[in-house]
C-alpha cells in the first residue's frame, strides 16, 4: 500500500481553484443580495447575471497561475469581466467599481491562502 511520506509539515492552504469558487459563490450571493431592493423589469434574470457575472470573476481569478496570482491581478480581470455588464447598463462606476475591488480582494485571498 502506498502512503505519504510524514515530513511534519501540515499546510492548511486550499488548491487556488477551489479557493476561487469559493470566493466568486460568496461575491456572487454578495452581489445579487445587494439588488433585491432594487426594482427591474425581470428581477431573476438580473439577480442570476449579477451573480453569475460575480462568479465568474473568482473562477477566472481560480485560473491563473498561482505565481501570478495578487490583488492588480485580481482587479484587472473584475474590471474586464464586469465591462459588458457596465456597457450594456449603462451604470459604469457601481458595476466597474465593485467588480475591481471585489477582484481585487479575491486575487489578494487567492496569493495569501490559495496554493
Amino acid at each position: 500500500m502506498y502512503s505519504l511520506p510524514q515530513t511534519g509539515v501540515c499546510s492548511r492552504a486550499m488548491p487556488a481553484f477551489h479557493l476561487g469558487l469559493l470566493c466568486g459563490f460568496i461575491f456572487g450571493v454578495l452581489a445579487a443580495a445587494s439588488m433585491i431592493p432594487m426594482q427591474f423589469p425581470d428581477k431573476k434574470r438580473a439577480l442570476l447575471g449579477a451573480f453569475f457575472s460575480r462568479f465568474a470573476i473568482g473562477v477566472c481569478i481560480g485560473f491563473v497561475a498561482p505565481g501570478r496570482q495578487g490583488w492588480a491581478t485580481g482587479a484587472i480581470i473584475g474590471l474586464l469581466i464586469s465591462l459588458p455588464d457596465a456597457i450594456i447598463t449603462k451604470a459604469y462606476a457601481p458595476i466597474l467599481g465593485i467588480g475591481t475591488v471585489g477582484g481585487a480582494v479575491i486575487g489578494w485571498i487567492l496569493a495569501r491562502f490559495g496554493s
